[in-house]
């Protein structure tokens, strides 16, 4: 069963003349949903640092590792994805739902473009369900009251903000988001992330050039503030490490490229 939910925002327009990351994202990995003032965008920041599209992959398989030891390891069965961007392979419904076909998963994101492919999101198993919420997560509060409208928050929750805090300009308010969705979650829910760092130069001037484009910039941090995301919850293995160092899975072919990448899962205690 599939939720089709619209908050309606104003300036909810489409912009094709500037570069947009969650369209650029969808390039490197090889989606279509996509305009030519994104693959251009795509193609300068991998003349400058080809790594990213190692990141984009690095990132995307952390998410299905997560989604697979939440719902099969710790019975999580509802998960808020915040910031969840365009679809693509193996979102976390489908992760999700191949576990436990009676997964709920929310989606939430405030992209017009994302909103109108929301319906490739909703293919939910029978047993289980999809729902999509327009929402900013600048303004988690506002993303607490429309999950709550759609999962039970007296059971676990798993949050998931899978590479979209650097979208936020003050660490603070990091914090500030990190704090309000989990502390709305009742305890043994958990919050699952990755984020970039700002310990490769190259990616760095990638990332400036960028954001001096004109489109919604990315702020890299250190690793020591995005250790300090889990604070005051319980850490699982192996930590907060490089998303190919998290409970990576057998690969017969090579090793993971190494990423600037961390990612981490935690329980709320």
């Amino acid at each position: 069963m599939g939720e089709y939910a619209v908050t309606e925002e104003p300036g909810s327009i489409i912009d094709t003349s500037v570069p947009h990351s969650a369209r650029i994202w969808n390039y490197w990995l090889g989606g279509k949903d996509n305009y030519p003032v994104d693959r251009a965008a795509g193609d300068q920041y991998l003349q400058v640092y080809p790594g990213i599209v190692d990141i984009a992959r690095a990132g995307r398989n952390f998410l299905a590792r997560a989604v697979r030891y939440l719902a099969g390891e710790q019975g999580i069965r509802q998960f808020l994805d915040v910031g969840t961007g365009l679809p693509t392979v193996d979102n976390t419904h489908e992760v999700a739902q191949r576990v436990a076909p009676e997964s709920h998963i929310v989606y939430v994101d405030n992209d017009p473009l994302v909103l109108s492919h929301a319906h490739a999101l909703l293919t939910s198993r029978p047993e289980g369900e999809t729902s999509y919420i327009q929402a900013d997560m600048l303004q988690p509060e506002q993303v607490l009251r429309a999950a709550r409208e759609k999962l039970d928050f007296d059971r676990p929750i798993a949050v998931m903000l899978m590479g979209v805090l650097g979208h936020v300009d003050s660490y603070d308010d990091v914090l500030t988001i990190i704090r309000t969705l989990t502390g709305g979650l009742c305890p043994g829910s958990y919050l699952a992330l990755y984020d970039d760092t700002d310990t490769d130069e190259a990616h760095n001037e990638a990332q400036q050039q960028y954001d001096d484009t004109g489109a919604v910039p990315y702020r890299l941090r250190p690793p020591g503030q995005i250790i300090g995301y889990f604070d005051g919850l319980e850490v699982v293995e192996p930590g907060v490490v490089a998303c190919e160092d998290w409970r990576p899975e057998p690969n017969p072919f090579n090793d993971a490229p190494k990423t600037s990448t961390l990612c981490g899962v935690a329980r709320k205690p």
